[in-house]
């Protein structure tokens, strides 16, 4: 079957999942979630997957171990595409994001140089300067209260050096064409807008270290 986008009762499913995180509530909307929550999403991401790789649908479950919160359910439908992506639809409509999320300890040395460096630093700035000009923000995440050890504090990339991760990222509010395959062309616009930062990304600090 082919993507029509989620109707107005999968926000409303989250809606209710999270003023009633219960597997009483869980249990009673299943066959819902199935058919018309995760149900598109599978369909979307094997529409994606000839130009951003196959997709894989986060499991609705919260680990709650090493949590106050023993809510066991996760109150959003999560999905990450394997060429750069993620998507995530909740009650508050829908999201996407694209980069390098959380950099382990070898991805983040080798992103603090190639930021340093002021061929490849410079061509980072470049690159955010045009996808600014598109519309498309990039966010740092974890970020250092002060400049990374090793690295000058009056470093002229420093607000670039103190990121754990950068990615891209927008949201859309609820509204009529997430019901139809317009969801699609959305997405699609942004991931592709993205890519200059993901390029970048995949060129000069690479995949997670063995």
């Amino acid at each position: 079957m082919s993507f029509h986008g989620w109707p107005a009762e999968a926000l409303e499913f989250y809606e209710g999942l999270g003023a009633d995180n219960s597997k009483t509530y869980w249990t009673k909307h299943l066959e819902f979630y199935e058919t018309r929550v995760r149900g598109p999403m599978l369909e979307l991401l094997a529409e994606l997957e000839p130009e951003f790789g196959p997709g894989k649908i986060f499991r609705p479950y919260r680990d709650v171990r090493f949590s106050k919160d023993k809510s066991p359910y996760k109150t959003h439908l999560g999905a990450w595409l394997e060429g750069g992506g993620y998507l995530q639809l909740s009650a508050e409509g829908l999201a996407a994001g694209s980069g390098y999320y959380q950099m382990d300890s070898g991805q983040l040395d080798r992103f603090r140089r190639a930021v340093a460096n002021d061929v490849a630093g410079g061509r980072l700035l470049s690159v955010i300067a045009e996808m600014a000009k598109a519309g498309i923000g990039v966010v740092g995440r974890d970020t250092l209260k002060t400049a990374p050890r090793g690295y000058p504090k009056d470093h002229p990339r420093i607000e670039l050096l103190r990121h754990k991760g950068l990615i891209t990222w927008t949201e859309w509010e609820p509204a009529a064409w997430l019901g139809t395959a317009a969801a699609k062309t959305r997405i699609v616009g942004f991931l592709r807008g993205g890519l200059p930062l993901r390029h970048w990304l995949d060129d000069n600090v690479g995949p997670p270290s063995a």
